[in-house]
């Protein structure tokens, strides 16, 4: 029977969606001059949240997993973990974004509300402990994303980039929805733990093994996989820099934890099957991911395709199977995140009104005219490029440990040649803010709030490089509760 402490462990979720209706409706009554309050309560909201996420722990280090809502939500250290650095990277969505949209013309309470409800979608998604529940929120994240996507109307890059990625989205959804029929036609339930114990009985399943197939490739659509890749720098290029700021960080964080409840939780029977299926999706992304984004002028779709690479790195640790592949993995979704959301904080940065600071050459001299700046964006980059001491470096590191310890040693190999290949294109970038002239010599500024953000998330990249234990060991943790 249910009972009202069981709604305990999903405060952080209603706080998130109260607020979401909240500002909603504060944003009708209030006007453009005060429009900062929406930025407040959002931020306050996601505060709030992280409060409720780790007052549930009681002073504990390791929490046990529970199981609520008929099984459909789940309360586990993973959870906590992810919905923390989700938090986090949010709050840094939100400072980042105010300048560009307040320039043009898009600082509106639909843009906080959006990012809101794809972060409520986000939690459902990492919290899930059923298919139910796990499409629920991968459908409510992908809505809200398709609608920031087209927010910029007088855009018509924006329009194109949204339907391309609402008609693709929604063929990945219904792959994921199909596998997951066929899931549960073989095993007779959609809870994650109930198919693991029918996993086992039935591992020759004809119909089992066309759901997991399904099941993939609907990961990788939604991860940005080669080949279902085709979506990512059309949607990065054309969205506003707000959007992409958004797209690739946080929901990196949700789709690591799909992966982990569809393939561990619910799916860890049929390992063999889908690790040939990951390996192959992660050659693929690294291959096609480093070697494409040498050919790229613009720096959006530059780092659409290091995207793909990184997801091929993710794989690598989930195709291990292992409880250390998964922690090397949920480090690297993290560490990557936060990298991701900086470097193209300073592509914000460095645009201004009426100018979007997409073509490499726009960082000519990026040195001379802001050298803090330049600076951050290189640390950014040589984390991304993974050059010690940066904690890029340690987060591939992790993964090709663990392919190693899998006995993958062949695919540790490649991952390492096609890092050093990607290498090039990010100090192409370096190379441009400190040895080239530039175009202008107009400074580029920040706002203090930028700045010291902005600042954190550069000096964190060698911070963590440094003393990368305590992060290490929090992802080891979420895998032991």
């Amino acid at each position: 029977m249910f009972e009202a402490s069981e709604l305990i462990p999903l405060l952080p979720e209603m706080i998130v969606l109260t607020m979401a209706c909240v500002i909603l409706i504060v944003d009708l009554y209030i006007s453009d001059q005060r429009r900062g309050i929406i930025q407040i309560l959002s931020l306050a909201t996601l505060i709030f949240a992280a409060l409720a996420t780790l007052r549930v722990h009681d002073g504990e280090s390791i929490i046990e997993t529970q199981r609520l809502l008929s099984g459909t939500f789940v309360r586990d250290q993973m959870g906590d973990v992810l919905k923390l650095f989700v938090y986090l990277v949010m709050g840094m969505v939100f400072v980042y974004a105010k300048t560009y949209l307040r320039d043009r013309n898009l600082y509106k309470g639909e843009f906080f509300v959006l990012c809101l409800f794809g972060t409520l979608g986000m939690m459902v998604m990492i919290s899930a402990g059923s298919m139910l529940s796990l499409y629920l929120g991968l459908e409510l994240l992908a809505l809200s994303t398709y609608a920031l996507v087209a927010m910029d109307r007088n855009n018509p890059m924006a329009s194109e980039s949204a339907m391309k990625y609402f008609v693709l989205g929604a063929l990945a959804s219904g792959m994921l929805l199909y596998g997951m029929s066929m899931i549960y036609g073989a095993t007779g339930s959609l809870d994650l733990l109930a198919i693991q114990a029918s996993v086992a009985d039935a591992a020759d399943s004809v119909v089992l093994a066309f759901g997991l197939t399904f099941i993939v490739v609907g990961l990788a659509f939604k991860f940005g996989a080669v080949p279902f890749h085709m979506w990512v720098p059309d949607v990065y290029q054309g969205s506003p820099t707000a959007v992409t700021l958004f797209i690739s960080s946080a929901p990196k964080l949700a789709a690591f934890a799909l992966a982990i409840r569809l393939l561990s939780d619910g799916l860890i029977g049929q390992l063999q099957n889908w690790q040939l299926m990951l390996v192959l999706l992660s050659v693929a992304s690294l291959a096609i991911g480093n070697v494409v984004a040498i050919a790229q002028t613009n720096i959006k779709r530059m780092l659409a395709y290091s995207t793909v690479s990184h997801v091929g790195f993710i794989f690598l640790g989930i195709l291990a199977g292992t409880e250390a592949g998964f922690e090397a993995a949920m480090f690297y979704a993290i560490v990557y995140s936060m990298m991701s959301v900086g470097a193209f904080a300073v592509v914000i940065v460095v645009s201004r009104a009426g100018f979007e600071a997409e073509n490499l050459e726009d960082y000519k001299g990026l040195a001379q005219r802001s050298p803090w700046l330049a600076l951050m964006m290189m640390m950014i980059l040589a984390s991304l490029a993974g050059f010690p001491p940066f904690v890029g470096f340690f987060a591939k590191l992790q993964v090709v440990k663990a392919a190693v310890e899998a006995d993958l040693v062949w695919l540790a190999v490649v991952s390492v040649v096609f890092a050093v290949i990607g290498a090039f294109y990010y100090l192409r970038v370096i190379k441009l803010m400190y040895m080239d002239e530039p175009d202008t010599p107009e400074p580029v500024t920040t706002g203090s709030d930028v700045g010291a953000v902005l600042s954190a998330n550069g000096l964190v990249q060698l911070a963590l490089g440094i003393f990368p234990g305590p992060l290490i060991a929090l992802c080891a943790a979420a895998f032991q509760g």
